[in-house]
């Protein structure tokens, strides 16, 4: 996959937040972008501004809890655009906010039925093809909370933490087909996750708040930034690169020449002494 052009990016949460930013800047480059949300008006306005840019983009209205629907979803990547050669799974909810005693049970499961189960889905619906094609890019957002303590958010957390390893685990059972599977944290950026945390102010936590207003006056990571990082775990460039964990906040650029300590850009852990 020497360039993005004319190559099918399936990209889930599309219709709003990063994974709408993503949509933009892969179109952008010259992909044919494959848009799938819950939600119809936020699917027509992505859309509507990706081909007012001279871009190509496929409505899909789906859930990635369902995996039926993601399958279908796929097949219909294959009729129109010829296959889904990169995958972005940037669906996620952000669930419950506040002291995890507080919390309840049903919340819990909606958080790990979309944020994990709704990454799996997506993995697994794109994964015979890119197989049988012997090529394939899968890039997992994770979030804040998988590589440091969160408290007030531990659903969402232990959520990002879990397909973080599953993105390491899936890397090594694939490795020999050539396709390469990384989680990509964007740091933090405004979406309506930033209004969810101001809106529960202090069960937030202070840490927590005051990040998000910061995030809401700056508008937090660029979009530019983003999509770089993307492009880059999307592209050719980066085929040795695989089971990572790369955050905005790394030097990533280097990777592309540099040798990486098997350990390095995973979920780490304190050896014992």
């Amino acid at each position: 996959m020497h360039t993005l052009k004319e190559q099918g990016v399936l990209i889930t949460g599309a219709g709003r937040g990063i994974g709408k930013r993503l949509a933009l800047g892969f179109a952008q480059a010259g992909a044919r972008v494959g848009l799938l949300s819950r939600s119809q008006a936020e699917l027509d306005a992505t859309k509507l501004e990706i081909e007012h840019a001279g871009g190509a983009a496929l409505r899909i209205r789906a859930d990635v809890r369902d995996y039926e629907q993601l399958s279908a979803a796929v097949d219909r990547m294959r009729v129109v655009f010829g296959g889904v050669h990169v995958l972005i799974a940037a669906a996620a909810v952000q669930g419950p906010i506040g002291p995890f005693i507080e919390g309840k049970p049903k919340q819990w499961w909606e958080v790990l039925e979309a944020n994990v189960l709704g990454v799996m889905h997506s993995c697994r619906a794109v994964l015979p093809q890119m197989i049988e094609r012997r090529s394939g890019k899968i890039i997992v957002l994770s979030g804040a909370g998988a590589a440091e303590v969160r408290p007030n958010f531990a659903p969402f957390a232990a959520s990002k933490a879990a397909v973080v390893r599953f993105v390491e685990t899936l890397a090594e059972e694939i490795r020999d087909h050539n396709v390469q599977v990384n989680a990509l944290e964007p740091g933090g950026t405004y979406t309506s996750m930033t209004d969810e945390i101001i809106q529960a102010g202090a069960r937030a936590g202070t840490k927590d708040l005051e990040e998000a207003e910061r995030v809401r006056i700056t508008g937090g990571a660029s979009a530019e930034k983003q999509t770089q990082l993307a492009l880059f775990l999307a592209s050719e460039r980066s085929n040795h690169i695989s089971g990572k964990l790369i955050q905005m906040t790394d030097d990533w650029k280097r990777l592309e020449h540099g040798n990486m300590h098997p350990a390095a850009y995973t979920l780490r852990r304190v050896q014992k002494v």
